[in-house]
């Protein structure tokens, strides 16, 4: 007699699980295997988060300052605008640096604002310091006006600082009032120790080739000169060394014509006299 329909179903069933004694933990495993493979494919389509490298990230936010400042002005600087321009996250602005204040005397003391002495001293602080006081003054010039026409976001920033006058700009004024103690020590020497009124001199050539160097983002000829052009600060920087040969005077006769980018050296005087940046 055939077995019932029933009976025939549970020996199939039977024989399948004694075939596959382990059918239902098979089939689990076999699950789990194709849900952990595809997490790894998912995993291996994402783009890889490079490392982070912070000296990278930090520059990326120091030259946004810069281009935040001379764009937007003092009224607009802030954390918010700094971590838009550099495309980072602003918890790495106060991580780095700590904050607004913090961060802006960094960037003024990093030599993107204004020319550091080891840029007025390149290439070699030794020889420079062997020179007559009146080359090193003729040099420290050249070198301030070829740091300073080499940084037109400095001078955006310098041309704002005299509408918007806050506590940030404070904090840039002061960064300069240190470099010009600094310059004074570079320039220092007999003839200016003895003769105070250098200083002043050094004071109304830096604040004029500011001003000159200002008026010509707007104007191209004062005085005849295309202030502008190469050959008319070629002219201004030969004046300056005549002055300084005239005023200071040395042993050399001969006035030497300008040097390349490379300016004076630091003169370990009692009688350094501080200059002022502007």
């Amino acid at each position: 007699m055939p077995a019932p329909q029933g009976l025939h179903h549970d020996a199939s069933r039977r024989i399948s699980r004694r075939e596959t004694p382990n059918g239902k933990a098979t089939g689990k495993a076999t699950r789990k295997a194709v849900r952990k493979a595809a997490r790894i494919a998912a995993m291996s389509d994402s783009p890889v988060r490079p490392p982070r490298d912070r000296a990278a990230t930090e520059a990326r936010i120091l030259a946004a300052v810069g281009e935040v400042l001379a764009r937007d002005g003092f009224a607009a600087i802030g954390i918010n605008a700094i971590a838009r321009e550099a495309a980072v996250d602003k918890v790495l602005i106060y991580r780095y640096f700590g904050g607004l204040p913090e961060l802006l005397r960094a960037w003024g003391s990093s030599g993107r604002f204004w020319p550091g002495l080891d840029e007025l001293l390149a290439p070699d602080p030794a020889a420079l310091m062997a020179l007559p006081e009146a080359e090193r003054f003729a040099r420290f010039f050249e070198h301030f006006i070829d740091g300073l026409r080499a940084r037109p976001l400095t001078l955006e920033i310098l041309a704002a600082e005299v509408t918007q006058r806050n506590e940030l700009t404070a904090i840039l004024e002061a960064e300069r009032e240190a470099w010009g103690q600094q310059a004074g020590q570079l320039l220092a020497g007999p003839a200016l120790a003895q003769r105070p009124e250098l200083r002043n001199v050094s004071l109304l050539l830096i604040a004029g080739v500011q001003y000159l160097l200002l008026r010509a983002r707007r104007i191209r000829i004062f005085g005849g000169l295309d202030i502008r052009s190469d050959e008319a600060w070629t002219e201004l920087k030969a004046s300056i060394r005549s002055t300084a040969y005239h005023l200071i005077g040395t042993a050399t006769a001969a006035t030497p014509r300008p040097s390349n980018p490379t300016p004076g050296s630091t003169h370990e005087d009692a009688g350094t006299t501080p200059l002022r940046g502007g």
